[in-house]
């Protein structure tokens, strides 16, 4: 089986799985951490473990996490000393999922999560040191919301990333941007080009020894 139709399963599967959680939730066990997943919620999982290894968080700085799902990036953020997180996610059970993490974790008080379309919820002035996204990596359309975690129909969450992104970093700030091997990474590196954003990938992770799929982190910042 090739990459593409292997991820197409895997991914659908996954999807199932994420449908599949009780009603009252389901703990899922990430970097020796645990997470509460709810119904439709995106699980901690391989992909952003590139992310939450590598990237930097100097104390007192500001956290926004775009698209934070179960809000782990947001999470080991806080662990990371950030006076001020905040994360977004447009689907609704994923902010639920992610303010319960946020309690169970110690972190309510400085972890805030909006419901927000990429940067819809934002003031015009917010802005931040540290930007993170694990936005879905596939140009695939996307039937629910629970897809829209995996899939991005024209590739079109992405775009809109880039394009607004620049407004909410702060001088000198820097953006961590997960992709994949089987995704749009091309495309996502002529959209921050586009954005006038240096890029440079910082780490990588394999879900196995096959290295058959693999997990990239890109830091990137403003062009001087």
């Amino acid at each position: 089986m090739d990459l593409v139709s292997f991820t197409d399963q895997w991914q659908a599967q996954r999807q199932q799985l994420f449908k599949s959680v009780p009603p009252e939730g389901r703990t899922v066990r990430y970097l020796d951490r645990e997470f509460l997943v709810y119904p439709d919620t995106f699980w901690p999982f391989a992909d952003s473990l590139p992310l939450v290894r590598h990237f930097r968080v100097e104390p007192g700085e500001s956290v926004l996490d775009v698209g934070t799902g179960s809000g782990v990036i947001a999470v080991f953020a806080c662990y990371r000393g950030a006076a001020r997180v905040l994360g977004l996610d447009i689907n609704p059970a994923a902010i639920r999922s992610a303010t319960h993490n946020a309690q169970a974790h110690g972190f309510a008080d400085r972890l805030e999560l909006r419901r927000s379309d990429l940067f819809e919820a934002l003031g015009a002035d917010e802005r931040f040191d540290v930007i993170t996204a694990n936005l879905p990596f596939r140009n695939k359309p996307a039937h629910d919301v629970v897809a829209m975690s995996q899939w991005d129909t024209g590739f079109a969450t992405n775009t809109r990333f880039f394009e607004g992104v620049g407004r909410h970093l702060k001088p000198g700030g820097r953006i961590y941007f997960v992709q994949s091997n089987f995704g749009e990474i091309e495309a996502m590196q002529g959209l921050a080009q586009a954005a006038g954003l240096r890029v440079e990938e910082l780490a990588s992770e394999a879900i196995d020894d096959t290295k058959r799929q693999q997990f990239f982190v890109y830091e990137m910042s403003h062009r001087a």
